[in-house]
């Protein structure tokens, strides 16, 4: 006897027109295929879904791929990608009633399973599901704030509208979000941190809690290179972002707060650690407790210090040679050499 949700898919994917017509509205039918920008119903063309074929196996009707992202699925999949589901229960639950089935019929015992909410593999979904930020107002809302470059390969991506609620009891909204990935030292996305946006992507939504985190983040951070003997550990993804305005070979990773700084893992071939904290007492005692667990595993750590509240403040403020000149004088003169004069000569 088939699974509950493998009877789900079954049936969506006999109805996997009609499925596509609904979720993905923004797509259009073109032989066996129905084609769409991406599972949140983007114009385009890089994903697809089968309409027709078996029940299962090889070219079975309602699989789908993305070939821009490489995420794939059967339509139970899509519909939790496309409406930011992360507990099973809200999925089968859409699924029965776009298929007008009582909530009851298929599976009942499946609405008392627990609700893996915030987990990592609903961190790793909702990041897979964002695009890339070029011309996006993730984008516009860095450059607000004086972030004018990010790497083609740094793990921030945009979601055009990503679910926020309030609390338990308040109705589900949509914003637009800047996705950052947090990993561990090994590169797995153990979790993911959501900015949202005002949609004139000039600041950050005018909501209660603008920023939040989801899945495992205890020792890990959002990493912007691969550190190996030296790198930079600070707070917050803009802090971050604007110190690598001035040195974008230094690796760096943002843990997202101070307690998480204060916890943060580093790889066993460091041999220097720069923290780049906040200047507030949760920054200062995050620093000083890091650098402790540093020096006592032999690792050389330094303090960078901000002009003002924090980097992104001095950038703003100071400017990028204004910037520049704070930090020149708390690196220590090789790395000067190696990250800072390579900046500007490179």
């Amino acid at each position: 006897m088939p699974s509950p949700a493998a009877e789900l898919a079954r049936r969506l994917a006999r109805n996997a027109k009609a499925v596509c017509h609904h979720y993905l509205s923004n797509g259009r039918r073109e032989g066996r295929y129905w084609l769409v920008g991406d599972v949140a119903n983007s114009r385009g063309r890089s994903l697809f879904v089968r309409l027709s074929g078996p029940d299962h196996g090889k070219g079975a009707a309602g699989h789908w791929t993305d070939s821009a992202t490489g995420q794939h699925g059967d339509l139970l999949d899509l519909i939790a990608l496309n409406r930011g589901f992360d507990r099973l229960r809200d999925t089968l639950d859409e699924a029965r009633t776009f298929l007008a089935l009582p909530p009851d019929q298929i599976a009942p015992q499946l609405q008392r399973l627990p609700a893996p909410r915030g987990s990592p593999e609903s961190a790793r979904r909702l990041y897979a599901m964002s695009r890339p930020i070029t011309g996006t107002l993730a984008q516009a809302y860095l450059h607000s704030r004086g972030i004018t470059t990010v790497a083609h390969d740094d793990p921030l991506r945009f979601h055009p509208r990503c679910y926020y609620r309030p609390d338990e009891d308040s109705p589900t909204e949509t914003w637009p979000a800047l996705i950052a990935a947090v990993t561990d030292l090994g590169g797995t996305v153990t979790g993911a941190h959501r900015t949202w946006l005002d949609p004139s992507g000039r600041d950050k939504a005018p909501i209660a809690s603008p920023r939040r985190a989801m899945g495992h983040l205890l020792g890990h951070g959002v990493r912007f290179g691969m550190a190996a003997d030296v790198m930079a550990a600070g707070e917050g993804i803009e802090t971050m972002l604007s110190l690598r305005m001035i040195l974008p070979t230094l690796p760096m990773v943002a843990a997202l707060s101070a307690n998480h700084l204060a916890a943060l893992l580093v790889p066993t071939t460091l041999r220097r650690l720069y923290v780049a904290h906040d200047s507030d007492p949760a920054g200062n005692a995050a620093m000083a407790t890091l650098c402790n667990r540093a020096d006592a595993a032999g690792i050389e750590s330094l303090a960078l210090s901000p002009y003002s509240d924090d980097f992104n403040d001095d950038l703003r403020r100071l400017g990028i040679e204004g910037l520049r000149a704070s930090v020149h004088r708390q690196l220590v003169p090789k790395d000067v050499v190696r990250f800072l004069d390579s900046a500007v000569t490179g």
